[in-house]
């Protein structure tokens, strides 16, 4: 939020007081006396870049003059790109522009880039309009004739800068250059009457300055560049975080700055009679004699009824422009819309006064010189019923509940006739959740499914009405994609059945409904099924640094004003028997700069978990920060979780299911958004497939995934095809498709090893071999993955001695390797060979990983290969244990179990495997693995 006019702080001199006079054009004009000329380094041994950046500024009475000498060396085409065009801005209503002198330096000489007339051409354009600002900033702009790659341009210029707001004041703020800024020759200087009342300081430490006088004046030289800045935390309060600037100005005090402001804010005689504000004061003082609803209904009217526009030309940088034109032409900045704010509120004899703020440097207020530009927004503060309300014209969507929310300003200064001094701002959450989110979960029919979901989001103040902004603005497709966009911000990406966006104007919120399909949020962690119920973990952390010692004492700035309800409602399958609440359900308390509320409770089995966090930019004391880590850390791992029984319904278990509403909700939704695809936005098609192989349904997910081919033609979509017909039994099917996938990418290594998969399965070796010695030949860093390729396959359908050499080969180079220690373990238990070696090869590669489960089931073979049927099974319990989806552990357990007379287990795991993988069966019938 800018408020003020943007301040051009341009380093540029003046001339003497008298001839300053403001103007729409560039003069040309020697330097004045005053500035002290610097001399250049020498050009031949000079680097490229900046050589001198020479800033002298002078303030006399209320007119700040800045001059500035800069000299860049050219060292490449694009540094001369950037340096032959110039533009210079200044605002022509406060002051003048002078160019001093323009010239090239080259090989010893001097050349004046204006010696033939050249000027530089004024130009108006509002560059910060789309900030919705109107600056009145004028540009010179000047093309260099002649400039070239080894020149060195100079450029010595003024402008000057008097502002009758002021009342005959003066200020100041200049950015110093800091280390590792490069530059040879930098320096800074201001000067001022001796007998001037000017205060000044370097708003950062490790500053040398000391004022000296030269004759009638002060000065004070500051060398460039500055020593490099300390670094900072992120999270500390503002006011560490001090750039290196220097400001200045003649204001006596705060209270000074206070009465100089406020001959601008007076409302006396600014709302005609019989005018239109006139007429709207007439009709909320008619609508309601509670002085509070009043208040409420002008601030409504202002913020709704005038958008912003911030006017900086002719004046406007401080002084606001009056009701009746801010009504008029129905726009206004914050000082527009403070004073006709104010004078509606006096014409209803409501006491009110103007209030300066920053809209993000108020902490650091009170480190400031006092002027105006430690301000960059002015506001509305009321007094009713004994309360301060906050009255901010730029705002929206600001209703009666919310009057009492004090913004996050920090400090602010009242802008009184009598003068006042600067006041904290207490901060403390708005009184309404500026985000209301309600997620009514469907989960009744399996843990394994993803998840539909009924969303009710309530958005209030900015957000709310920048939604509705925007939506106002834009195609009903752009719309949408933007409510979507905002959904996938809060809850998570979905596929959404309908999407409805009511704006309730008068309660300033906009509700958000949709139904969709999200992913699912349980996950297998310990061998055990879980779920988060709690939101908490995902948006409070507290993890600050301070552990290098200057940083020992710095407090902790926590978020700014905010609060936000969540609730999760999550109907569990077979009616929750067997779910239980693990962890802290219940909270209240403050933890890391967050209030926390929540209550979980399970019942019917419905669980239901409702959370509110609010923030209100508290500091938390250094000596606080490890105590409150530990807290933070100790609540969030005590978030409470849904864990599932071991017996829970999965995907690949569905019929008998006491609930298919889930189910049927799933399908519904993504049949009716694939209908609805195109070759822009497959998503839906995508997700549709991924559910319906979940679920073991490939003939659907077959005609997925030809619909997607035919929007959207792409190797992972023939290859995913492909994988689906050769489990449906189609291996024409799948070889076309793969080879289709090759076509589109020749160099594609998933489509190649595919191909050469489904070539050696239907008993032409030679030839899936030959499409991998091709890419084997060629080298490069996909070598040693063709030749893995190869040996697999080679041992899937080849000479089994063969591919043992060859993985002998691999793991001689990359010994160690897990997978090339399993690869070659499953070959000598496919091909029933080496099954000696083979045990071991498996024991080193379960040592050697992390992920174990395919490796336990290529053992449990090698076990029942040894006819130790108890040790395989011990193996594919583990693996299932951690991921219990395994197709070929639920083949082989099945046999195993079949083998030791556990006939119903084994009919169980064989219908599991067979939903899951239809073409497993087949496969392992070849290596004599039969049910």
């Amino acid at each position: 939020m800018r408020c003020w006019g943007r301040m051009l702080v341009v380093a540029a001199a003046t001339l003497p007081a008298g001839a300053a006079s403001a103007g729409e054009e560039p003069l040309y004009r020697s330097a004045p006396e005053w500035v002290t000329p610097v001399k250049l380094p020498d050009m031949a041994s000079a680097p490229n870049g900046l050589l001198v950046l020479d800033i002298q500024q002078r303030i006399d009475g209320p007119t700040v003059w800045a001059f500035s000498d800069t000299a860049v060396k050219i060292g490449t085409p694009e540094e001369l790109s950037q340096s032959s065009n110039i533009v210079l801005p200044w605002s022509p209503d406060k002051g003048d522009l002078i160019i001093h002198q323009l010239v090239i330096l080259r090989d010893g000489a001097e050349i004046d880039a204006l010696a033939n007339g050249q000027k530089f051409t004024v130009l108006r354009r509002e560059q910060a309009l789309e900030q919705r600002e109107l600056t009145g900033i004028l540009s010179a702009a000047l093309a260099v004739e002649g400039l070239r790659v080894g020149d060195t341009l100079r450029l010595r210029m003024s402008t000057t800068s008097k502002d009758a707001a002021l009342g005959g004041r003066s200020q100041l703020a200049v950015p110093l250059l800091a280390e590792p800024v490069r530059v040879a020759s930098a320096s800074y200087r201001l000067s001022w009457r001796k007998d001037e009342p000017l205060k000044w300081q370097a708003l950062t430490g490790g500053v040398d300055a000391t004022p000296r006088r030269n004759g009638d004046f002060m000065e004070l030289p500051i060398a460039l560049p500055l020593a490099k800045q300390p670094e900072m935390p992120d999270d500390a309060p503002i006011r560490y975080r001090r750039p290196p600037m220097v400001e200045a100005s003649t204001f006596a005090g705060w209270d000074d700055v206070s009465k100089v402001m406020a001959p601008l804010y007076t409302t006396e005689g600014t709302i005609a009679d019989g005018s239109p504000i006139a007429a709207e004061v007439e009709r909320i003082m008619a609508a309601t004699d509670d002085p509070l609803r009043r208040t409420a209904m002008a601030l409504q009217l202002v913020q709704d009824k005038v958008r912003y526009l911030a006017v900086g030309m002719d004046g406007g940088n401080y002084v606001p422009q009056t009701p009746a034109k801010t009504w008029d032409a129905r726009y206004g900045d914050c000082k527009a819309k403070t004073l006709l704010l104010l004078a509606m509120l006096h014409a209803m004899e409501i006491d009110a006064e103007p209030v300066m703020a920053h809209a993000q440097l108020g902490d650091a207020i009170p480190s400031r010189i006092p002027s105006v530009l430690a301000f960059n927004h002015i506001l509305v503060r009321a007094h009713v019923g004994g309360r301060a309300l906050w009255l901010d014209g730029t705002a929206l969507g600001t209703r009666l509940p919310d009057l009492g929310d004090p913004p996050p300003f920090g400090h602010v200064l009242p802008v009184r006739a009598g003068g006042a001094e600067l006041e904290r701002i207490d901060a403390r959450p708005p009184a309404r959740p500026i985000v209301d989110l309600a997620l009514d979960a469907d989960e009744s029919t399996s843990v394994d499914l993803p998840s539909v979901m009924t969303v009710d989001m309530t958005l209030r103040g900015q957000l709310a009405s920048l939604l509705t902004l925007a939506s106002s603005q834009l195609g009903a497709k752009e719309s949408r994609d933007l409510t979507q966009r905002l959904l996938q911000e809060y809850v998570g990406e979905a596929q959404f059945e309908d999407v409805t966006v009511t704006p309730a104007v008068e309660d300033g919120s906009v509700s958000i409904r949709a139904r969709g399909v999200f992913g699912s949020a349980w996950d297998r962690v310990d061998k055990r099924t879980e779920r988060w119920l709690a939101r908490i973990p995902d948006i409070v952390a507290f993890a600050p640094d301070r552990a290098r010692a200057a940083w020992a004492d710095i407090p902790v700035a926590t978020p700014g004003p905010d609060r936000a309800r969540y609730r999760l409602r999550i109907r569990l399958p077979d009616g929750g028997r067997g779910y239980r609440i693990e962890g802290e359900g219940a909270l209240d308390g403050r933890y890391g700069g967050y209030e926390v509320q929540r209550s979980v409770t399970l019942a019917d089995g419905v669980v239901t978990v409702d959370e509110t966090l609010a923030t209100s930019g508290t500091e938390i004391p250094a000596a606080q920060v490890a105590g409150e880590r530990d807290r933070v850390a100790t609540m969030l791992g005590q978030a409470p979780r849904m864990i599932a029984p071991e017996d829970a319904r999965r995907r690949w278990n569905l019929a008998g299911a006491a609930s298919t509403s889930q189910l049927d909700a799933i399908k519904a939704i993504y049949a009716a958004n694939a209908a609805k695809a195109d070759e822009e936005n497959i998503t839906a098609l995508t997700s549709a497939t991924s559910f319906q192989r979940g679920i073991g349904d490939f003939k659907a997910a077959e005609a997925m995934l030809t619909r997607q081919i035919a929007l959207l033609p792409s190797v992972d979509a023939y290859l995913e095809r492909s994988a689906v017909r050769k489990e449906l039994g189609n291996s024409a099917g799948a070889i076309a498709d793969a080879e289709e996938a090759r076509k589109l990418d020749p160099s594609s290594a998933s489509a190649i090893s595919s191909l050469a998969w489904l070539v050696a399965a239907q008993g032409d070796v030679d030839r899936a071999a030959r499409l991998l010695d091709e890419r084997i030949a060629l080298g490069g860093k996909a070598r040693d993955d063709f030749r893995f390729a190869k040996a697999a396959m080679v041992g899937e359908f080849g000479e089994a001695q063969a591919a043992i050499e060859a993985f002998d080969a691999l793991i001689g180079e990359k010994p160690g390797s897990p997978a090339l220690l399993n690869a070659r373990c499953w070959v000598k238990a496919t091909r029933n060979v080496a099954i000696d070696t083979a045990l071991k090869d498996c024991t080193s590669a379960i040592e050697l990983s992390e992920s174990t489960a395919n490796i336990l089931d290529s053992r449990a073979l090698v076990w029942m290969r040894l006819g130790r049927d108890e040790d395989a099974l011990r193996d594919l319990d583990a693996a299932l244990s951690q991921i219990p989806s395994l197709a070929s552990s639920r083949l082989l357990r099945a046999i195993v179990n079949k083998r030791l007379g556990h006939g119903e287990r084994a009919a169980a795991d064989l219908a599991v495997a067979r939903q899951l993988s239809p073409a497993l069966e087949r496969d392992y019938a070849r290596f004599g693995l039969k049910p």
